[in-house]
């Protein structure tokens, strides 16, 4: 049970957290786990074939080839220099997946990507195919290289790697360009500049957290510690004419001064979660403030109801505070991770409910709309809102499901996330135990040991049964979700009289194997408001369960009903109906609401104060989980629905 935890974030003894990641945790059962069962069987499984497509490992061949000016040696493939990130992130996946399952064929796939990531190592520790097989210098690019990016995305493979199977391989190759790295970068040094996407950050703490090289983590603490003094300069580097300027990368201020998340959004949350792994394992109290600081601003301004963000299709960035435009959204699948990760982080550090309370809402809902229910194709934006005839631009960003991406971040992004989503489920404390999330399996960590039995998200009861327990007190803490309004708790029946105490219910007790703890939240359906700032939905409402957000699909609306053409009646009753047949068995909510009057034949603009007539009689609506939309015929689609004038 003191066996270290083989998920993604493992502190060191000296950290300052207030939470552990749990020592065991294994999902066995429910809804996570056939989601991780389609990405296991499906996705992780056809990594290699799409990144032979896309020319990614042939990158890495030509890199290991000797070759000499001159001799027609290949060149680099794809449009990307950041595209060894997508091998990484899917090793990464698959080492988190043998951790949980082993797996033979999946276990030499990933031993033949390892060897060919090695054979491409320069002699000196640099590894970015994108310099290697081109003419540019490394390192004249930290703007738009990625150089500092794909070695993160490294190093946490590594990590995986190592922690999976026990093999020094990979992380021999993580360490020497960590070395490479620590050459070059640093006070007196040849560079001094940050890589234009943080992700190397939190990846330096995580290999300092298993080698134990204190230069790894004062990398890392430089890296943190010198954005925002402008060392970025856009104009330097080629390919690009537009400059985005300094808080697209975060380069305007320092994280300790900054007071709200701006710029790419994907990038503002690698760095804070860097960030808080350094926080974490330096105390640094100004740093932590910080971050609670930008979290805060986050959730409060600039959050859909999904827990997606980044509202903004230039520059995949955050908006202004309250910029939450349904239609507009663009809510990029990897920046809901990146928000997974920051949160869970921040989980650790304060002990806090309402980080996994984000976490909640964001897996449920902006993250795992950008999974198809197949595993085969993605989402790379998640608006929610999309016009029956909507007008795209080609490419990555549309609202259609692709089997795979030209920029393909995405995919090998969300493998990863599912891959190692046990280790988000639980923690531990010198107290006892804490569940963050619901899901069928077993947990422990200290010599507390529980198996979880749920129906979550569809049904809200969660018993917990003790499997192994010591003689003395411990305490089991369940989060209560910010949503629930009504709950019980009973402890071997006998009902518990525990309040919430900052989001958690807490059991205190000598517990012994069988004892029993059970948690049922109330799930009827609601209507939720938006925010009064966001101008976008004002005078709308959402269909919420509890966790899910649903929205309204054309295709299942009657006689194929526009969602655009309907006004939700708020005083009509909500019910719900399991539906095992429809998009892998899900829980549908149905709705009443007035159709819309056809559009006018002339000027569309009337006088304030003129109401549409009432309709004879109202339609019946049908709401599905927005995380399973456009899993079938294209069509019309939206979260919030315009509410009926009623007065």
């Amino acid at each position: 049970m003191n066996a270290p935890p083989l998920g993604p974030v493992r502190l060191t003894p000296d950290a300052v957290t207030t939470l552990h990641p749990a020592t065991l945790a294994r999902i066995e059962g429910g809804f996570w786990a056939e989601r991780r069962r389609v990405n296991a069987k499906v996705s992780v499984a056809g990594g290699p074939e799409r990144l032979e497509a896309a020319g990614n490992l042939a990158n890495f061949r030509a890199a290991a080839a000797p070759s000499t000016p001159g001799d027609g040696a290949p060149g680099f493939s794809g449009d990307f220099q950041f595209q060894d990130s997508d091998v990484y992130k899917w090793l990464e996946a698959a080492c988190w997946q043998l951790a949980d399952s082993p797996d033979p064929g999946l276990a030499d796939e990933v031993e033949a990507v390892v060897t060919l990531v090695a054979s491409a190592q320069r002699e000196d520790g640099y590894l970015q195919t994108y310099f290697q097989l081109g003419d540019a210098e490394p390192w004249t690019e930290l703007g738009w290289g990625h150089e500092l990016y794909c070695a993160g995305h490294l190093m946490q493979a590594a990590v995986a790697h190592h922690r999976a199977t026990g093999s020094h391989r990979l992380l021999d190759v993580a360490r020497r360009f960590a070395d490479h790295i620590d050459s070059v970068f640093g006070p007196g040094k040849e560079r001094d500049g940050v890589c234009g996407h943080p992700e190397v950050e939190t990846a330096l703490v995580e290999l300092y957290r298993t080698t134990g090289e204190p230069r790894h983590l004062n990398l890392a603490a430089h890296f943190v510690d010198r954005r925002g003094h402008g060392t970025l300069a856009a104009g330097a580097d080629r390919g690009h004419d537009r400059d985005p300027g300094p808080a697209y990368w975060q380069d305007h201020l320092p994280v300790r001064e900054a007071d709200e998340v701006t710029g790419h959004a994907v990038r503002q949350l690698y760095l804070l979660a860097g960030a808080a792994d350094l926080a974490a394992e330096t105390g640094d109290p100004g740093l932590r403030a910080a971050l609670e600081r930008l979290w805060r601003d986050m959730v409060t301004t600039k959050t859909y109801l999904t827990g997606g963000v980044g509202s903004r299709h230039d520059w995949e960035s955050f908006g202004d505070a309250h910029e939450l435009p349904a239609d507009r959204a663009y809510t990029e699948t990897c920046a809901a991770i990146a928000s997974v990760h920051f949160s869970w982080r921040m989980a650790l550090l304060t002990g806090e409910a309402r980080y996994s309370d984000l976490i909640e809402r964001t897996l449920f809902n902006g993250f795992l709309a950008g999974v198809g229910i197949d595993g085969l194709t993605w989402l790379y934006v998640n608006p929610l809102h999309l016009r029956a005839r909507p007008h795209e631009r080609p490419g990555d960003q549309t609202a259609h499901r692709t089997p795979w991406f030209r920029c393909a971040c995405c995919p090998p992004n969300a493998m990863r996330l599912l891959a190692s989503l046990p280790h988000y489920v639980t923690s531990t404390d010198a107290n006892g135990l804490q569940l963050h999330q619901y899901a069928t399996g077993t947990y422990g960590g200290g010599d507390l040991t529980v198996a979880v039995s749920t129906d979550y998200p569809w049904q809200g009861a969660v018993t917990v049964t003790v499997q192994e327990a010591p003689e003395t007190g411990r305490t089991l803490s369940l989060r209560l979700p910010s949503w629930c309004t009504e709950h019980t708790l009973t402890v071997d029946g006998t009902p518990a009289t525990t309040r919430a105490e900052n989001g958690w219910l807490r059991v205190t007790r000598v517990f012994a194997p069988g004892d029993t703890v059970r948690l049922t939240l109330a799930m009827p359906p609601r209507l939720t408001t938006p925010p009064p700032r966001v101008d976008a939905v004002r005078g709308c409402a959402a269909v919420e369960r509890g966790p899910l957000v649903y929205c309204l699909e054309q295709t299942d609306q009657p006689d194929g009903l526009d969602p655009d053409d309907v006004a939700l009646d708020p005083s009509a009753p909500l019910a719900h109906e399991d539906r095992p047949d429809l998009l892998g068995g899900i829980v549908t909510v149905t709705a009443y609401g007035d159709p819309l009057p056809a559009p006018a034949d002339g000027w569309p603009y009337a006088p304030h104060g003129t109401r549409p007539p009432r309709p004879d009689r109202p339609v019946e609506l049908t709401a599905i989980p927005y995380y399973a939309w456009a899993n079938r015929e294209p069509g019309a689609m939206r979260v919030w629905i315009p509410v009926a004038d009623r007065d």
